[in-house]
């Protein structure tokens, strides 16, 4: 016998596992499917060191934005109060200026009060003694503690005071009474001027307007507008003072047919001028307008 009759004949089919046996009964779309390669997800992108560097840029720049914009130099500057007035000014129907930003004016700039005569002469002097001088400080001193009491720095001037040399204020008011002499009847009430040369009227009108209102208000003594004299007019701190101060002189009323409010009740009188330049201040609402004031 030979060898090659020993050989067993070759199983061609050996090497095939079942799945490839099954493929046969499978069609030509569904064994493509079965043989494709699975799918691999995509990998996560790798972290962009130029993104990561851009988001830090930006976060700190924003950052840097905010603290820049309420940082006591910008939040109290006097632009960024002007800026809100004219804000205010384009839209008077959205209310008045935030006070926020009154107080935070009033951290930089004060207020001036000047007492009329004090510590130069007694101004208008009664038959019984009583001086002008005397009645004015007692109210400009109530005037300046009203005002420390809403959080603002106040100076209280003299007459002739040294300070008034280029004062530079939120506002300034010289507080003064009108003679005692017996001029008439009808020789009651107040007046308020500012300077004829303001180098801001619209401004120097505005006080005007806001201290007759409100002064009013307080006391129910009449307003005697278009009756302001020259030394009313050409007040002597209007030219001592800066010219961005907005001033004006205030006759509260006279000695004679005036005098008990003026002597009994000062804090109404005081309580007048305070909101008068609080209303200036925080930009309010007035009921006069600028005709009040015309001839």
């Amino acid at each position: 016998m030979s060898d090659s009759d020993d050989l067993t004949p070759l199983d061609h089919t050996s090497n095939t596992t079942p799945e490839m046996n099954n493929f046969e009964s499978l069609s030509p779309e569904e064994v493509n499917k079965a043989t494709a390669a699975p799918k691999v997800e995509e990998p996560a992108k790798p972290f962009s060191m130029w993104g990561g560097i851009q988001s830090i840029v930006v976060a700190a720049f924003l950052l840097a934005s905010l603290f820049t914009l309420f940082s006591p130099t910008n939040l109290f500057s006097g632009e960024m109060l002007e800026r809100a007035i004219q804000a205010w000014r384009s839209n008077p129907d959205s209310g008045s200026v935030p006070d926020v930003l009154v107080t935070a004016e009033a951290n930089t700039l004060p207020i001036g009060i000047v007492a009329g005569h004090w510590k130069n002469d007694s101004g208008a002097v009664c038959p019984d003694g009583l001086t002008e001088a005397e009645v004015n400080l007692k109210i400009a001193t109530l005037v300046q503690q009203n005002l420390i009491n809403e959080g603002y720095k106040v100076d209280l001037l003299e007459e002739f005071d040294e300070r008034l040399s280029l004062y530079k204020g939120i506002a300034l008011v010289s507080i003064h009474a009108d003679t005692c002499e017996p001029i008439h009847d009808e020789a009651s009430g107040f007046k308020v001027a500012a300077a004829v040369h303001s180098v801001n009227p619209e401004k120097a009108s505005r006080l005007t307007l806001c201290m007759a209102d409100r002064f009013q208000s307080a006391t129910g003594l009449t307003y005697m507008p278009n009756s302001s004299s020259n030394d009313m007019t050409y007040y002597h701190a209007f030219d001592e003072i800066h010219s961005e101060t907005t001033a004006v002189i205030i006759e509260t009323g006279f000695l004679n047919l005036d005098r008990q409010i003026l002597t009994e009740k000062p804090e109404l009188i005081a309580e007048g001028i305070s909101n008068g330049l609080l209303c200036f201040i925080r930009n309010e609402k007035v009921s006069l307008t600028e005709e009040t004031q015309t001839p």
